[in-house]
């Protein structure tokens, strides 16, 4: 089925301007939900707001909004007042400068959406899509819509342009803030850990060869639900401990396992789980325990 667009806007930069329709990218209806029953009765339940203080329903007439600005100290807003605060929706996208794709980082990648050419637009849409191709450049810019102000890139995907909404900087953790020990890579480690990446190298990422096996198996238990069927529970395995292994004996085991798990026909076999390797500290530890 042909996807339906959701709004148009105009993509401009410099004085070139590209009326664009605006369609969603992922489609998030496919999730599975369940709702909450009265377990009596089976009937939905609805929620309610209750007051902390004064312990009664508060129905949403008689609800305000507010910002704690102390630790259970409130300034209250009017709707009138929040609306105030709320960004202009726009129907525009100003490219506001060219940067090269891979200087965004993929972690500030939020929502994305596809944009097609609308009417009469062909040729400069193809223009820009072709230019950042060759250029292996994005165009950064900014988007408001439903009360928010977005920061944008416009991004190739084959032949069409596709926004991507990205995270503020305020927004996105720094990986700095992780602490990663440092220890020493031996050089022969290294070497077969590379010889492992290569084995296991395909041409390209695939989408479509990888499957959501646990939204299949909830979907055939809601059906055998429906059609009356009880189903049955079995208890998940308690996870191992895990054989404590020598670091170069595990690469070693791996780059053997995963030889001869290749096919000749396709290049590549069934994914195998790796052994678990644990690190000196913690095997150490155990044996203290033992």
């Amino acid at each position: 089925m042909a996807a339906r667009s959701i709004g148009s806007l105009t993509v401009s930069f410099g004085l070139v301007a590209i009326p664009v329709k605006l369609f969603t990218a992922t489609q998030s209806g496919n999730a599975i939900s369940f709702n909450l029953l009265h377990k009596t009765c089976g009937s939905r339940l609805k929620q309610q707001y209750l007051c902390q203080k004064e312990g009664v329903v508060v129905e949403r007439d008689e609800m305000v909004k507010g910002y704690e600005f102390a630790k259970d100290q409130y300034v209250r807003f009017t709707p009138e007042e929040i609306k105030a605060l709320e960004e202009v929706g726009t129907h525009s996208v100003e490219i506001s400068e060219f940067v090269p794709i891979e200087s965004v980082d993929p972690v500030y990648y939020d929502k994305t959406y596809y944009l097609a050419p609308d009417k009469g637009a062909a040729k400069p849409y193809a223009l820009l899509t072709e230019a950042l191709k060759q250029t292996g450049r994005c165009g950064v810019g900014h988007w408001a819509a439903r009360g928010k102000g977005y920061l944008v890139i416009l991004r190739p995907i084959g032949d069409v342009l596709a926004m991507q909404q990205l995270h503020y900087a305020s927004d996105v953790r720094r990986a700095s803030e992780v602490e990663v020990p440092k220890p020493e890579v031996k050089p022969a480690e290294l070497k077969l850990a590379q010889q492992l990446i290569d084995q296991q190298t395909a041409e390209k990422f695939d989408a479509d060869s990888y499957k959501d096996e646990v939204r299949a198996r909830i979907e055939a238990q809601i059906e055998k639900k429906v059609e009356g069927k009880e189903i049955s529970v079995t208890e998940a395995a308690p996870a191992g401990e895990g054989k404590v292994i020598d670091l170069m004996e595990a690469l070693r085991a791996s780059l053997e396992r995963s030889g001869k798990a290749r096919t000749p026909a396709s290049g590549l076999g069934p994914r195998k789980e790796p052994k678990r390797v644990e690190a000196p500290a913690k095997a150490a530890r155990k044996a203290t325990r033992r």
